[in-house]
């Protein structure tokens, strides 16, 4: 089984999480640059777009950077073309079943690495051909399943053949070493790039990160199957407590319609959906992308080597 660095001839066994309108290009590159897989989240934009965000971090970076698509939008045909056809190194995909691209993919010579959130999910994308899978537990920030990434990784890591890789509450070097514990051979991170220097978000979103506590994040979706970990503000809160109440689905709708770009482009505080793992707490400065990533492994194998194991 190869490791994660050799797979994507990277440094760090690390890739930074696709999340949608916040992974953009001068992130992408940073984090490539930096030693890390940089990920370009299409989101639901179009696959010109994506081509643009490829071509721009092109120009940033000659080390190798993926794109995450997602599925379940409609334009995910399109975007699955545009990564051939742009020499994309590697592909993660979420919400969804990327079989019917897989082959295309590897024929181009992608890297295929979906996102899943269960055993039954994990052994089917092996069947399927894919290289690895990133198992990520609720921990996470965004969309996300019902199960913990203690729980998770090592049931997955039981049940396949190929590499796994951690996603979901990993924040600084325990919890980068935790997972390898637990089977791992890599780590995918998100919320603590939103603090980022790099990151193109709002400063009212990085601060948001910055000042989160242990207790600072709160689920929506769930009445609709959809669960999805937010920073607490206003709307979070008007929206858990209108879900509860059958007849306001419509409401819901109006209420969450465009709220994640709210917060990425404008940082309105009460009306935006400020998506971020439970790891917010842990992040109390912004910081370039290189030196988070260096502290995410930097003396790591001195600190496991004094860890008193009974």
């Amino acid at each position: 089984m190869k490791n994660i660095t050799e797979l994507l001839s990277i440094k760090y066994p690390l890739i930074q999480g696709g999340m949608a309108n916040v992974s953009r290009h001068e992130l992408v590159a940073a984090v490539s640059n930096a030693g890390g897989l940089g990920l370009i989240g299409a989101g639901g934009n179009d696959s010109e777009w994506v081509r643009n965000e490829i071509r721009q971090c092109k120009k940033l970076t000659d080390k190798p950077f993926g794109v995450n698509i997602m599925l379940m939008s409609p334009h995910a045909c399109d975007i699955a073309k545009v990564v051939t056809e742009e020499k994309v190194k590697v592909v993660t995909t979420g919400a969804g079943n990327p079989g019917q691209f897989i082959k295309e993919w590897k024929e181009a010579g992608i890297v295929v690495i979906p996102v899943v959130s269960s055993v039954a999910l994990a052994k089917r994308m092996e069947r399927s051909g894919v290289d690895a899978v990133i198992a990520e537990g609720m921990e996470a920030g965004g969309h996300i399943g019902e199960t913990t990434t203690m729980a998770l990784i090592p049931q997955i890591v039981d049940a396949v053949n190929i590499p796994v890789i951690a996603a979901g509450g990993i924040a600084d070097k325990r919890q980068v070493l935790a997972t390898f514990a637990l089977g791992a051979k890599g780590v995918q991170v998100g919320t603590v790039f939103l603090a980022s220097e790099e990151c193109p978000i709002h400063i009212n979103y990085k601060n948001m990160i910055i000042e989160a506590k242990d207790i600072s994040t709160m689920i929506t979706g769930r009445e609709k199957n959809a669960p999805v970990r937010v920073l607490k503000n206003k709307m979070a809160r008007e929206y858990v407590n209108l879900s509860k109440s059958v007849e306001n689905r419509e409401e819901l709708e109006k209420m969450t319609l465009g709220s994640h770009r709210i917060a990425v482009f404008e940082g309105d505080l009460e009306r935006g959906s400020f998506m971020a793992g439970q790891v917010a707490g842990m992040v109390k400065e912004i910081k370039p992308v290189k030196q988070i990533i260096e502290e995410l492994f930097m003396g790591i194998n001195e600190y496991k080597n004094n860890l008193e194991i009974l």
